[in-house]
């Protein structure tokens, strides 16, 4: 119903394009734009059909004009409105949809053909981005050459991205969507994101884009009340408004709402040839009393809290990207404990690929940040994650949420001065990087930088620290290198509240851990004879420098303050 190829505006073959839009109550629909004059009586009009769509031919719209559909709705107001299906915008404040047709040629046809493997059997590490605010300034083109070699330097298998998708105010991150279909003019063109894309995978990266299906805001010229009538959104207030986020929540039961979301989702796989797409804020899709109040919603036809269209939806998505890009990966940013996301729509699952873990991450800040003095109070915080770690196919995620609203940069949230909370924090990186499940780090972490994210700025690159940068270089090395920590198990072989140390085995492989603040000498007779892979109290990051130099010849492993150490068996694959 409402794929790209069919709605939207076209070109056509002997020049001009063809124009369609949905508006099945409107009582009559105009194209207009640069190549009218932009005059309500130089509307060019438009014939609607049985199925609510409304089509013209414009001879003389050329390439790059912009343009609206002029809507009189069901209520007899005009209003102007862009194209939902906009390939292209113009630069935000300015709001008009823009005539394009991608002649972009892809480069990345080995990247392509070799990403249908398996993602759980593969090594996951994401850099987690918000494009404009990296480095301020940058288009889509220079991104290609400053992010994608600093990226490859760091040696993170994917970058993600904060949605690019068209959106009025930069405030919102990119999550008040209103171009679905266009990536945002900020950065440059469509073609120039497709190049960006292009050399990542060229490059060996993988590219995530954050995709927003949940909501979406009111202005006027966007979606909401689109032929003047609840088009997209659910006419239930109860439903169809989010309490939160002032934005409008789709009318997930609808057929065509799903097809323009499913269709959506395609379209980022086929036309710009992302590998997967995060969506977010599952959770506020899934439960009908969301941040809502007794007698803000509506129960389910079965009396409960679950919101089945929804449900519905995310089966019939992930069914769907997966059956037309194999290679992709879904991941839901989802918060609370429903069961089976990650598991096949086939056993009664959502389908998810892979799930953020949100309770790793308030667990394990929750213990980071005590001082060491106080951490033995709240060890279980500690250890509690690797109890639920199997049941899903988990993201660990220290994500741009966790980073902003006074909540403070990584680094600050950590006790001490400058020096322990950078061995704090190359300790919780390695413990991150060892512990089961995928990676993923929001930009500014590996800088140390103090204060917390503002996308109105860019990252503090002045106050870089390079042994932070070094540790996750190398923590990515290892990763991608030693397949017993792609997978799910782990075992625990220590466990010392008291001194704050633990230690676990992922296979041949032994993380050990002190976040104590002071040298330790850990327990462990099995592990004599192990080589030392990465110590993260090692000078060359910044730290004292005690360790096993290479091999643990005793029965203790020395661990130094904040610190943690790998060990393995045998260092041939």
């Amino acid at each position: 119903m409402t794929h790209w190829r069919d709605i939207g505006a076209h070109a056509l073959a002997d020049g001009g394009f063809r124009f369609a839009v949905w508006a099945p109550n409107a009582r009559q629909v105009q194209v207009i734009g640069d190549f009218s004059g932009w005059w309500p009586d130089d509307g060019l009009p438009m014939w609607g059909n049985d199925d609510g769509i409304w089509r013209t031919e414009v001879a003389t719209a050329q390439e790059g004009q912009r343009y609206r559909f002029r809507i009189q709705g069901a209520d007899g107001c005009w209003s102007y409105r862009s194209d939902p299906m906009a390939f292209a915008t113009e630069c935000p404040p300015a709001n008009a949809s823009v005539l394009f047709t991608s002649n972009y040629t892809w480069n990345d046809e080995q990247w392509m053909s070799a990403r249908r493997t398996d993602h759980h059997a593969r090594a996951m590490s994401v850099y987690e981005v918000h494009l404009g605010s990296w480095r301020p300034g940058l288009s889509y083109k220079e991104l290609a050459d400053q992010l994608v070699a600093y990226v490859s330097e760091l040696g993170f298998t994917h970058i993600e991205l904060l949605p690019v998708m068209e959106h009025p105010f930069g405030g919102s991150w990119g999550y008040q969507v209103t171009g679905f279909y266009a990536p945002t003019a900020r950065f440059g063109t469509p073609d120039e994101f497709r190049h960006l894309i292009d050399r990542c995978h060229q490059a060996g990266i993988g590219v995530l884009l954050d995709w927003v299906p949940a909501h979406f805001p009111k202005d006027e010229w966007a979606l909401a009340q689109f032929d003047g009538t609840s088009l997209y959104e659910h006419p239930d207030p109860r439903r169809g408004e989010h309490p939160d986020w002032g934005s409008l929540v789709f009318n997930f039961g609808r057929n065509e709402v799903r097809d323009f979301l499913i269709n959506n989702a395609l379209y980022w796989c086929e036309e710009f040839h992302v590998d997967g797409l995060r969506v977010d804020a599952v959770a506020s899709m899934l439960y009908l009393d969301y941040s809502r109040h007794p007698g803000e919603w509506e129960p389910n036809v079965f009396g409960g809290n679950t919101n089945l269209e929804a449900v519905h939806l995310l089966k019939e998505l992930n069914s769907a990207v997966y059956r037309h890009h194999p290679g992709v990966v879904m991941i839901a940013e989802e918060s609370t404990a429903w069961p089976g996301v990650t598991k096949p729509v086939d056993w009664g699952g959502l389908g998810f690929g892979l799930k953020w873990n949100m309770g790793w991450m308030h667990d394990t800040l929750l213990y980071f940040v005590k001082d060491p003095i106080y951490r033995h109070f709240h060890h279980d915080t500690l250890t509690w994650p690797s109890y639920y770690a199997g049941q899903e196919h988990f993201v660990l995620s220290l994500s741009h949420d966790e980073v902003v609203h006074g909540k403070r940069a990584l680094l600050s949230k950590l006790p001490g001065d400058r020096w322990n909370r950078l061995a704090g924090l190359r300790g919780l990186l390695g413990y991150m990087w060892a512990f089961p499940g995928k990676k993923l780090v929001f930009m500014g972490a590996e800088l140390g930088q103090d204060s917390e994210w503002n996308e109105q700025d860019g990252l503090e690159w002045s106050y870089a620290d390079e042994g932070l940068r070094n540790v996750l270089r190398d923590l990515n090395r290892i990763y991608r290198r030693y397949k017993e920590l792609w997978g799910d198990g782990m075992e625990w072989i220590h466990n010392d509240p008291d001194r704050n140390t633990v230690a676990f085995s992922r296979g041949s492989m032994v993380c050990v851990a002190n976040f104590s603040g002071l040298h330790q000498h850990v327990h462990l007779p099995q592990v004599r004879g192990f080589k030392e892979l990465i110590n993260t109290d090692a000078a060359e990051y910044g730290g004292t420098g005690s360790g096993n130099y290479g091999k643990v010849r005793g029965d203790d492993v020395q661990v130094g303050p904040h610190a943690v150490v790998y060990l393995r068996k045998n260092v041939l694959r």
